[in-house]
């Protein structure tokens, strides 16, 4: 199975990369995508086949071709024709990439928001909400990653609305084949883009499934992940990480840089975009304590080295928790989009660190910019992301948000407000950022898995 990209960290979205980017992204492996020969297997399907007939029917929509599916199911490849402009729909079109899986049009369909690309989806993968549903499924690739680029790349286009306007009109295409009830969910910055289209399209769905996604309303405000971090885990687990830190940024610091730089070369990349070994170590250093609580929790305290770990030690361990070949120029290449997105309305927050306090050499470096090339302009949006929890507090229904208990983004979450209605937020224990209902308590468990099969109009299982 491919592996499924998750924003470990929306304030310090390199995070998705030690987890989804350990291996070269798809497109770069297989350039081709043998086109040729898909066409040729769709064309030879018979006939008759009525669900790729239908699906090609559908103005701007292109069946690539059929990929293996899980029992019952049908896993079809498809290219739906956008505008890069949805508001000068003439300016430009480009095809966004997709992933269908079948099960019976008279079942709920369930769009899987990705935050990204799809390259590491399986394309037989099924959301926690389609197999509670046993429903159809259809996952979009995001905007301006992957093979859904348009090309020239106007960056000005790459925002919140028009990629919720991709969702709206793909919903709208589709339910003219699935005409049963719509769900919509995505886990962290892919559940973040659920969110966003709920709120300018609040009618396309039935409800929302939304897992470990910020809210960040004051990019220039960092204290309440700070505050969550000092908190979060046992005294001694958190004295760990700084002696850790203290160590890579202090009597290891020459010798783990140059590891870095010997690791880049010898994969034959290079580290111009984050300027140096050494700036990527202090980068990777700040963020460390949010990546550890994110995916190694309260089981990793004790796998942290201790001041006697050898230098090889130490560093298997720190690429472990951070996955530092995801910093190197060809793997931010591939996610420029997300950290463009980050400066220019999602927001990122800066750590305050005095526990580093004379070991840092870099001002500034946990701003968004090092991650971007100088030559992508970016210009922030403050009033976005407040808009956006003003819709969910005001006016957001069927709603349901899953954190994890140890997960340094529940330190800014969505809430509900005044005007919500049927909206929940749950908290999993003992979880970090990859969590799912089956981690929640068996009281939540049972009340979100009934509001969403409430809100699908599919009626609970029998006890």
């Amino acid at each position: 199975m491919k592996k499924t990209r998750y924003l470990l960290m929306p304030l310090l979205l390199t995070g998705l990369l030690a987890s989804g980017a350990a291996a070269p992204s798809a497109a770069l492996a297989r350039p081709a995508e043998g086109r040729p020969a898909a066409a040729r297997e769709v064309a030879a399907r018979p006939a008759a086949d009525d669900l790729s007939a239908r699906l090609s029917a559908i103005p701007g929509m292109r069946v690539v071709k059929e990929n293996p599916a899980p029992a019952g199911y049908r896993a079809l490849e498809l290219r739906y024709r956008q505008p890069v402009d949805h508001r000068h729909p003439d300016r430009g079109t480009f095809e966004q990439r997709l992933f269908l899986l079948h099960r019976a049009t008279d079942r709920p369909m369930v769009l899987n928001t990705n935050g990204y690309d799809l390259d590491y989806q399986d394309p037989a993968l099924r959301a926690e909400p389609t197999e509670i549903l046993d429903s159809n499924q259809i996952s979009v690739e995001h905007r301006y990653f992957g093979t859904s680029t348009p090309h020239p790349t106007d960056w000005t286009k790459l925002d919140i609305w028009q990629a919720a306007t991709d969702h709206h009109r793909i919903v709208r295409a589709l339910k003219t084949i699935y005409r049963a009830a719509w769900i919509s969910t995505g886990g962290s910055k892919s559940g973040m883009a659920t969110v966003y289209h709920r709120r300018f399209y609040p009618h396309d769905v039935a409800g929302s499934v939304v897992y470990s996604a910020p809210d960040i309303t004051d990019a220039r405000d960092g204290a309440a992940e700070d505050r969550f971090l000092e908190r979060v885990g046992s005294p001694a687990c958190r004295r760990a990480l700084t002696a850790v830190q203290r160590q890579l940024l202090g009597a290891r610091r020459t010798e783990t840089a140059g590891r870095i730089a010997r690791s880049a070369a010898a994969h034959g990349d290079t580290l111009h975009i984050v300027g140096s070994a050494d700036r990527l170590l202090e980068f990777t250093t700040l963020m460390l304590p949010e990546r550890f609580w994110m995916g190694q929790g309260e089981a990793g305290c004790r796998r942290i080295p201790g001041r006697s770990a050898t230098g090889a030690a130490l560093y298997a361990w720190f690429d472990g928790v951070m996955g530092l070949q995801g910093y190197t120029d060809l793997y931010v290449s591939l996610v420029t989009a997300s950290f463009y997105q980050l400066g220019t309305q999602l927001g990122m927050t800066e750590r305050a660190a005095p526990q580093l306090a004379g070991m840092l050499r870099y001002p500034g470096i946990q701003r968004i910019r090092t991650l971007v090339p100088r030559h992508i302009p970016m210009r922030f949006q403050p009033r976005a992301m407040p808009d956006i929890d003003r819709w969910v507090r005001h006016h957001g229904s069927e709603l349901t948000f899953v954190y994890g208990e140890n997960d340094p983004v529940r330190s800014q979450p969505f809430r509900t407000g005044p005007g919500s209605r049927d909206a929940h937020v749950y908290l999993a224990p003992h979880t970090g950022h990859h969590v799912r209902f089956d981690k929640l308590s068996p009281g939540d468990r049972a009340r979100a898995t009934a509001a969403l099969r409430r809100w699908a109009a599919v009626d609970t299982p029998p006890a």
